[in-house]
């Protein structure tokens, strides 16, 4: 939740900046966004390659369990796709790249502001950071209602950080290794989907 939260203060600062111009026109648009992300790339590279045992405790899992990130993905996709008959304004496959981000705002923000421009990337940091707080706030409720799955899917891509916390405290201990594992694989979906519906 603090993350999310200082991820939104340096937006609503960039915004301010941006409205006022205090920062110069050339340095706004350069070729700054495109070098974040690459380093956020490498940054997720790094984080994959330096737990060796995240990738070995895969092997326990449950073999029906490994649809459960293919059907987050195939839902939320849906989801959005079923979304854009409501908004007129946009394209099916917009809402689809802003969905694709899947809580992961950082990366899909950047990758859908660099693509479709600064309006759409803003939507989809708010509305992956509003993922997160949901899935952070209403884990409990998931619980109770549909399952101990339902945190982790709606989790996205962030459970197998910063809501893996609370998907422990209330889905338990063993499914500590499900919710690395699904957040491993929708995270690593994020950069190829984004791309293809801001593409199409």
């Amino acid at each position: 939740m603090k993350g999310s939260l200082i991820i939104v203060s340096f937006f609503i600062v960039g915004t301010f900046c941006g409205l006022y111009h205090l920062i110069p026109y050339e340095f706004t648009h350069s070729n700054l966004s495109y070098y974040a992300l690459c380093g956020l790339m490498f940054c997720v590279g790094i984080s994959i390659g330096n737990d060796p045992n995240t990738l070995k405790s895969f092997r326990s899992l449950n073999p029906r369990l490994l649809f459960l990130p293919v059907m987050t993905i195939l839902g939320t996709l849906a989801g959005c796709a079923v979304a854009s008959l409501f908004l007129p304004h946009r394209s099916a496959t917009d809402c689809m790249a802003v969905g694709a981000g899947f809580g992961y705002y950082s990366l899909s923000s950047i990758f859908i502001t660099e693509y479709k421009g600064a309006e759409l990337g803003t939507i989809a940091l708010l509305s992956n950071i509003l993922r997160e707080i949901i899935a952070l706030l209403g884990a409990s409720l998931f619980v109770k209602f549909f399952g101990r799955l339902a945190p982790i899917s709606v989790g996205g891509a962030t459970t197998m950080d910063t809501t893996l916390p609370i998907i422990t405290r209330y889905c338990g201990k063993e499914f500590v290794i499900i919710s690395i594992f699904h957040g491993f694989i929708v995270d690593f979906s994020v950069p190829f989907l984004v791309t293809l519906f801001c593409s199409v």
